[in-house]
């Protein structure tokens, strides 16, 4: 583009006098030719003098980005920059006038598109890149924030992806501010958005490695999820807290809240006779629940399982039979009772006896043996006994 000084110079004057029209123009064509070029060869194209071209694009942005005027342009002849192979200096000079705070600002305005929004991102994914201390700059600037809040609050699945990679980023190789990124993530688990719902899911089984120790605080947003109605969602939910069970310091108030969804609350079950949309969530919960206990019993950790037991899963397991309002409840509590009664442990027996004194021996071994079907065998004598085994258990 500029193989001298004067042919650089009759560039930055064109630029300076230009109006919206020519400097994209400018950048149209700077983007096209230089997107795969190392430092030095952006240094040789704008005759040893590109940082006088960088300046004036992060100028311009800089003044013009509230209005969102070529803003996607900007940004992309910026990552030509900061992207370039030895680009270190460009990525200094670029954070020396303000970059890291612009991008988060741009991320943030509700008027930003999202397009431009992902290229802000994506941005900021290439800050990480240059190592640690760029990452801990980032969340100094309180970018895990941004970020999150960007991710719950996105209608682009695209851009949702690109800032739950960032947090990602974020949370690797930075000890410092990865429990931030945590926090993050789990107060994201409760947002309105079903895809944010599983991105953070999924990247809080990522992350949870990393941070070694659970925090209690995930115990309850990853059992809520279990209430959704999207499979995906549901599916990371389960992988969740799967994953969490494993950690002592959560295990127990998790297993028992799991056991506890078994049986709605009052409030949620007193409009089981009514409005099946409000209700329905609640079933799905108890669904999900019973699923959840019969992945960790096959598991085959007998520690978990003997918990289960003590925590009187089975009775709340037969409850759930007894839900005949929605029967995906009763084939996932059959499923985890099935399971149970295989299981080889010391309370085995504690198990069968539990189930034949509520069902009778006859139901118990078509557990056991047709485990399809049985609900479609429970007699209304039996039906009765599973909705009040609970009430004869805490008697």
């Amino acid at each position: 583009m500029c193989s001298n000084q004067e042919e650089l110079k009759q560039l930055l004057q064109r630029w300076d006098k230009g109006s919206k029209t020519v400097r994209a123009e400018i950048l149209t064509q700077f983007i096209s030719q230089c997107i795969n070029m190392t430092s030095s060869e952006l240094e040789r194209h704008f005759a040893d003098c590109a940082s006088l071209f960088l300046a004036r694009i992060t100028t311009w942005i800089r003044i013009t980005y509230m209005m969102g005027t070529c803003l996607n342009l900007q940004l992309r002849a910026i990552s030509v920059f900061i992207s370039s192979a030895s680009g270190h200096r460009f990525l200094t000079e670029f954070l020396e006038v303000g970059g890291i705070l612009t991008l988060l600002e741009i991320v943030g305005l509700i008027q930003t598109a999202e397009e431009d929004k992902m290229a802000a991102l994506e941005l900021l994914s290439q800050i990480t890149v240059a190592g640690r201390r760029y990452k801990e700059l980032l969340c100094e600037s309180y970018a895990v924030k941004v970020v999150a809040e960007c991710l719950g609050r996105s209608q682009s699945i695209a851009t949702q992806d690109v800032a739950r990679q960032l947090l990602h980023q974020l949370a690797v190789g930075n000890p410092r501010y990865q429990s931030q990124v945590y926090k993050a993530l789990v107060a994201l688990l409760p947002c309105s958005s079903e895809e944010a719902q599983r991105m953070a899911a999924h990247t809080l089984r990522e992350v949870q490695p990393i941070i070694g120790v659970a925090s209690a605080t995930a115990v309850e947003p990853s059992l809520q999820l279990l209430r959704s109605l999207h499979v995906d969602v549901q599916q990371e939910a389960c992988q969740l807290l799967k994953d969490l069970v494993m950690h002592e310091e959560v295990r127990h108030p998790l297993l028992i809240g799991l056991v506890g969804l078994l049986k709605p609350s009052v409030d949620d079950s007193t409009v089981q006779a009514g409005n099946r949309s409000t209700t329905l969530p609640v079933h799905v919960q108890q669904a999900g629940a019973a699923h959840v206990i019969q992945q960790l019993v096959v598991m085959g950790t007998n520690e978990i399982t003997d918990m289960l037991i003590e925590m009187s899963v089975v009775p709340h397991l037969l409850y759930a039979m007894g839900n005949t309002a929605h029967s995906n409840s009763q084939r996932q509590a059959s499923l985890a009772l099935k399971t149970l009664l295989e299981t080889d442990t010391a309370d085995n027996s504690k198990v069968r006896s539990q189930v034949e004194a509520i069902v009778g021996d006859e139901m118990c071994e078509m557990i056991l043996t047709d485990v399809d079907k049985v609900c479609d065998h429970i007699t209304m004598a039996q039906l009765d006994m599973l909705t009040s085994c609970l009430s004869s258990e805490s008697s």
